[in-house]
């Protein structure tokens, strides 16, 4: 009887204090490798207070006069953040994989790539926030650019 107890009382502590939220984001950038292009897209996420999961999707496009390819990503993501704004920013650092798919003219890749960053969500008005993230795309296979560096601009909303 005691171990139900403490099993009961441990699980109304634990649900109580995590309050789950989710946010929307669009952005627009710029990515690198071997030059500098547009890059657009969404990211949807959800989590507790301090650890948050996000899905993300990315397209840059190609520029054939520069030989840079165009690359799209589909990445699963785990977001370490702050609880709670803090002077209205919110910094986390962001790390996850997924599936990206590279094309150049007629050449295209599709494998598995992994990538690394930060960021932060800035507090506009009500729900609404602005968003900077950094990122470094490890491309797996053989991409024609192993790794891509990009940045981008948001506007996110929080629900």
């Amino acid at each position: 009887m005691r171990l139900v107890r403490l099993l009961l009382l441990t699980g109304a502590l634990l649900s109580a204090g995590s309050t789950a939220w989710a946010d929307v984001t669009a952005f627009l950038g710029t990515a690198s490798a071997p030059s500098n292009r547009t890059t657009r897209g969404f990211a949807i996420g959800a989590g507790l207070l301090v650890v948050a999961f996000e899905f993300e999707y990315g397209d840059t496009v190609e520029d054939l006069l520069e030989g840079a390819p165009s690359l799209r990503t589909g990445m699963g993501n785990v977001l370490i953040q702050t609880p709670v704004a803090i002077l209205g920013l919110q910094p986390y650092f962001t790390t996850g994989g997924g599936v990206y798919r590279e094309s150049l003219g007629p050449l295209s890749e599709t494998n598995f790539g992994l990538n690394t960053g930060g960021g932060v969500k800035i507090s506009l008005i009500g729900p609404v926030r602005a968003r900077v993230d950094y990122r470094v795309f490890r491309l797996k296979g053989s991409p024609i650019e192993d790794t891509v560096q990009r940045l981008y601009v948001g506007v996110n909303l929080k629900f």
